[in-house]
């Protein structure tokens, strides 16, 4: 009897230490990311804790990594399920934080397959390739992308490797592989160039459970055009106002087709608004410039925002449940490049903003337009920033965004 009872309480002893490591490391590998939402960023503080969470993924026990996952899950994306009452489902909000609690407890539980250090650094740098779902907005060397560690994969697997080399080796050399960090740190930022031209990126704060009602479609449009004519006035080259500024199908509307084609021969003009074409229905980018127009369609749809990343039966089915029968959005084949008075920018909509084919090719200037409102109140327009940080590093591209509720400004 006395045994089992030490057994018992040996059990509730590991149970308890399981879970304070597992606690321990998701504050360490998200506490970045709500310093940044409360305007801290102090860079050593963000070094250590980003350092420490990788080393306690690769030493805690098998249990506590499976905690650190659904804890991850939550701290990161618990306001996914935000978006879902707009279509009348609010009540799968908390269903929704759960299932990416239990996503990212399986992603991270494959270090939990092994004890061994070394394989778990393996692992966690092959993570580092994996988007579950088609959802890319956790990037494991995000960790750094606001200390003195560099965003390269290579400074990844330096850093791995310097943590998990001391669990092989004997004093007096035990600790050695950590000077190898040294050689991750970011010594030569990218240069990034600030654009040839004068821009004024528009900040708007539309509710979006009153965005897309009727009585409001003129109103918000007659507040667009006055932001345009004010930047006019202020002599700017270009203006830019966010996704789905005009809440409407802009070629079904030629008169304010008109308007903004009149006034681009003062200003170049990028806006968000909905494109109807042969039966499909396209999130895009207008850009009206000399009393001409472009449209750039967006490229990479957002995963169970835009599009259902599943089978095609199973999409029909989630379509007509959950979003009342509503199609997905249609896609561009490439991304698109605007060249605004001789400067060429690539064109991108919220989410593909995020993701590196936007990126590809000859990219210094980009043009991001987002509306944020989906997630309010939340920290997700603090992580959209970070990982357009993390992109503009790695690829060396001044980022021009302008977002409904949160996130518009220059980003390098």
């Amino acid at each position: 009897m006395i045994k089992k009872l030490l057994n018992i309480k040996n059990n509730i002893s590991t149970l308890h230490f399981d879970l304070a490591c597992g606690i321990a490391t998701a504050l360490l590998f998200s506490a970045f990311i709500y310093f940044e939402h409360f305007g801290l960023t102090i860079k050593i503080v963000n070094t250590l804790f980003g350092l420490s969470a990788m080393a306690l993924f690769l030493y805690i026990p098998k249990r506590a990594v499976l905690i650190a996952g659904f804890l991850i899950g939550i701290l990161w994306f618990y306001w996914i399920g935000y978006s879902f009452k707009y279509n009348g489902v609010g009540y799968l909000t908390p269903f929704v934080t759960l299932g990416f609690a239990l996503i990212y407890m399986l992603f991270f539980g494959v270090l939990s397959l092994t004890a061994k250090v070394y394989i778990r650094a393996l692992l966690l740098f092959g993570l580092s390739f994996f988007e579950p779902l088609d959802f890319n907005w956790l990037q494991i060397e995000l960790l750094f992308v606001e200390s003195y560690i560099g965003v390269f994969k290579y400074q990844l697997a330096l850093v791995l490797l310097a943590l998990s080399l001391p669990k092989y080796l004997s004093t007096p050399f035990k600790y050695a592989p950590l000077l190898l960090i040294f050689f991750a740190l970011n010594f030569s930022p990218a240069i990034q160039k600030d654009a040839p031209l004068k821009i004024k990126l528009i900040s708007t704060d539309i509710k979006q459970d009153q965005k897309w009602l009727r009585e409001f479609k003129h109103p918000i449009s007659q507040s667009n055009i006055n932001a345009i004519l004010g930047a006019i006035d202020e002599g700017y080259d270009v203006v830019v106002l966010p996704e789905s500024c005009f809440p409407l199908f802009m070629n079904t509307h030629p008169n304010l087709q008109k308007t903004l084609t009149a006034l681009s021969y003062k200003i170049s003009i990028i806006a968000g608004a909905l494109l109807h074409e042969e039966g499909n229905h396209y999130n895009v980018t207008y850009f009206f410039q000399n009393g001409k127009v472009e449209i750039a369609k967006k490229m990479i749809l957002v995963p169970f925002g835009e599009y259902v990343p599943l089978p095609k039966f199973a999409q029909k089915i989630i379509n007509d449940f959950f979003f009342a029968g509503q199609a997905d959005f249609m896609t561009a084949d490439a991304p698109t490049d605007f060249i605004i008075k001789g400067v060429k920018f690539r064109s991108a909509i919220c989410y593909e903003a995020t993701c590196k084919e936007l990126y590809e090719g000859d990219v210094d200037f980009l043009i991001a337009i987002s509306n944020n409102a989906w997630f309010a109140p939340s920290i997700e327009p603090t992580l959209q920033k970070l990982l357009l940080k993390f992109y503009a590093r790695k690829n060396a591209t001044t980022i021009y965004h302008s977002a409904n509720w949160r996130g518009t400004g220059v980003i390098k």
